[in-house]
């Protein structure tokens, strides 16, 4: 158990406030074009195809795609799910303009919230999280599943591996994360995230877009 809850902690702990300055410009602009492969445009899409007036977001880093969400509402209901205290600030600062509730927790957990929300949103958190997906994953969909209304939105984003075509560099970085605990995606694919939401939702879709496995769900 130690070990489990010192492998969450280093997947979050890189977030530090200049961290958070540059992980703008690092991930969603460098990473995302050059080695992930996936336009950030196409996780901002999936926020404005998915995003409910009532929305609870899991793993926010720095608020950036709520930020650029294109609302349904002029003040969406909006709550701030994460580990680490300094996204939390982050992305609450970012869009201070919706007035977002947040909450520190861990996505492992039961989330301690009696109230349901229409979208939830969890954008590169997965591979950040300790132990193959096939483990992790339904933990997390099962817990996020638990404060959806019926026929709610589930979505986000997640590096895979497997056959996912990379180049050397995106390879060389994925094992440099996993090194540091920062990733922990060695056994994440896109067939063992099929396995997992097709396990518990009748309506799902999985995108591939580089090494990035972009998916939806309606909650049951």
């Amino acid at each position: 158990m130690k070990q489990a809850v010192e492998r969450v902690n280093a997947g979050q702990a890189v977030y530090t406030p200049l961290t958070l300055k540059l992980c703008d410009y690092l991930v969603l602009g460098f990473s995302n074009r050059f080695l992930w492969r996936c336009p950030t445009s196409t996780l901002v899409d999936r926020y404005d195809r998915n995003a409910s007036e009532v929305h609870l977001d899991v793993g926010v880093g720095t608020g950036y795609f709520l930020d650029k969400t294109a609302w349904p509402v002029e003040n969406p209901d909006i709550t701030l799910l994460d580990l680490n205290a300094n996204s939390l600030e982050a992305a609450a600062t970012r869009i201070a303009r919706y007035k977002p509730t947040t909450l520190k927790a861990d996505i492992f957990e039961p989330i301690p919230l009696e109230r349901k929300y229409r979208s939830v949103g969890s954008c590169y958190l997965l591979h950040c999280l300790p132990g193959p997906i096939s483990e992790k994953g339904p933990v997390v969909f099962d817990n996020v599943s638990a404060v959806t209304t019926p026929r709610g939105k589930i979505f986000g984003a997640t590096i895979v591996q497997g056959d996912t075509p990379r180049s050397y560099f995106a390879q060389a970085l994925m094992n440099f994360y996993n090194r540091k605990g920062i990733f922990s995606n060695e056994e994440d694919t896109v067939p063992a995230l099929r396995k997992v939401l097709s396990q518990r939702f009748d309506r799902f879709s999985i995108e591939q877009h580089g090494t990035v496995a972009v998916f939806e769900a309606e909650n049951p």
